[in-house]
């Protein structure tokens, strides 16, 4: 939930990385195929191949692939695009709950696509219309239901307002016991606020990393240091911060 939009590419030899984040939306695009390990993402991923097509690998089950995916927060899972590839992060309160991927057809991606502004077959630039991409996630996925406003403040203040604020501060400040609002935040967003906390201060320090140190990123970010930085990055989305700046395969 970072209010301001913040944007960074950073180009290595034949390929090319784009970050940007905003309020309905967080956007990695990469210029060509790639791979991440396995993950647990504590939000929505919509997996939008340019061309190519994405692949979901669930333990014990067989590959998912189609010209598309959604992919439900907290489900682990590894992940592949075989083209230049957009994927699109949606805090889990803002599309339905679903237990199972989803899969898109090549409509639905072009769909997604063009809403975002982008149609260049290497990828996007970092002036793409986040709300119009989330907008058509939401057709596709449906409207999810309402936050509790306490629910919804408190999230607010974990991720975007004031991350550094203590639980039992956070709980007084919209009016229920600590106990009680962990209980409303498990039951109405599916994830803890812990966990939500720790997914906003990764995307705050991704945002960081192009004119910082992966150290001070951290740092700024609220992180113990950057090993925990680079574990939550591993957890989260498969891929840690030294991993975007260098080609992968």
């Amino acid at each position: 939930m970072i209010r301001s939009p913040r944007a960074w590419a950073l180009e290595q030899n034949d390929r090319r990385t784009v970050f940007t984040s905003g309020t309905e939306a967080t956007m990695f695009a990469e210029s060509r195929p790639f791979r991440v390990a396995p993950h647990r993402l504590p939000a929505w991923k919509a997996v939008l191949p340019i061309g190519g097509h994405a692949e979901l690998l669930q333990p014990g089950r067989p590959v998912t692939a189609a010209p598309g995916l959604l992919v439900p927060p907290q489900l682990t899972h590894t992940c592949a695009a075989t083209s230049p590839c957009i994927a699109l992060f949606i805090d889990s309160w803002l599309l339905p709950s679903r237990p199972e991927p989803i899969r898109l057809d090549a409509g639905a991606v072009r769909r997604v696509l063009a809403a975002l502004g982008t149609t260049d077959s290497d990828g996007p630039g970092t002036c793409v219309d986040l709300a119009a991409g989330y907008g058509e996630l939401r057709t596709l996925a449906g409207r999810p239901a309402p936050l509790d406003p306490r629910v919804a403040h408190a999230v607010d203040l974990c991720t975007s307002l004031d991350p550094d604020m203590p639980l039992a501060s956070v709980a007084i400040e919209v009016g229920l016991s600590e106990a009680r609002l962990r209980a409303l935040v498990r039951q109405d967003v599916g994830i803890t606020l812990t966990r939500l906390r720790r997914w906003g201060r990764l995307r705050t320090a991704i945002a960081d990393l192009p004119g910082s140190t992966a150290t001070l990123a951290a740092a700024t970010a609220g992180f113990a240091d950057q090993a925990h930085l680079a574990r939550t990055a591993r957890d989260f989305i498969g891929r840690t911060p030294v991993s975007l700046r260098r080609a992968e395969t």
